[in-house]
């Protein structure tokens, strides 16, 4: 696969914003997401009054939960779509915003910042990956706290399923998986039922612990601990699902 030109739109900026995308991911683990976050939580202890941000929220499903525990949540995401929808369940703690993780956030400070759900390493510039991380360090408090949730990159690897098929209301999806360089590429083919073609492909960079251990010695960061799953169990490369960084300012 060729590389992707710089005047073409980055892959997250149209697929995030598809009626399909939303689609095909609409049966994601709400109770997961809530267990997950209740752990982290008991976890790390943030005091009541806490600013927390949810970077990279998509339509809040992570942002709506910390919020209903009580604390001051901003939520925010480069999808249109998402934070639109994400909007309707806004309250007086509980906000969202368009925002690009690559620009300054405007926002905060925060004492927590999440990004969760594997939403970092999409960029095809590295650098940019950097840039983002600084970016959230700068809205944190002193002593703030960041969480990264990402894939286990070695077992995915390890464990990739090339092919499958997914069928949602009456639209079947065709997924192929493979790795393309630093990337972990899903590539989506479906046809709609009026007979419109469509093609999408997801872009991860397969990103090591020790990668992003670079990458958070030039953001200023520090590992507190690295968790392997949403159970918060230790990380160990070879069995653990997730790559859970627990990250301080």
């Amino acid at each position: 696969m060729s590389q992707v030109s710089a005047l073409e739109p980055e892959w997250f900026s149209t697929w995030f914003d598809s009626p399909y995308y939303h689609l095909l991911y609409r049966n994601r683990n709400y109770t997961e997401a809530g267990a997950f976050i209740a752990a982290l939580l008991a976890h790390l202890h943030p005091k009541p009054d806490a600013h927390l941000l949810d970077l990279a929220c998509g339509k809040g499903r992570h942002a709506l939960q910390l919020s209903e525990r009580g604390y001051e949540v901003t939520g925010l995401d480069l999808s249109v779509e998402s934070i639109a929808a994400a909007r309707h369940q806004e309250h007086a703690r509980l906000h969202f915003q368009v925002h690009d993780m690559r620009n300054p956030l405007l926002y905060g400070p925060f004492d927590f910042v999440f990004n969760l759900f594997t939403s970092f390493g999409y960029f095809q510039d590295e650098s940019e990956n950097v840039v983002a991380l600084r970016n959230a360090t700068a809205a944190l408090r002193p002593g703030g706290k960041m969480v990264i949730d990402f894939l286990n990159t070695e077992r995915a690897i390890q464990e990739l399923v090339t092919h499958e098929h997914k069928t949602v209301e009456g639209i079947t999806f065709h997924l192929h998986r493979h790795l393309d360089r630093d990337f972990i590429v899903k590539e989506i083919g479906f046809q709609t039922p009026g007979g419109q073609s469509y093609h999408y492909a997801e872009r991860v960079r397969a990103l090591t612990q020790a990668r992003f251990e670079e990458y958070f010695y030039l953001a200023g960061l520090r590992v507190a601990e690295v968790l392997g799953d949403y159970q918060l169990n230790p990380y160990n490369e070879e069995t653990s699902p997730r790559m859970i960084f627990i990250l301080k300012k």
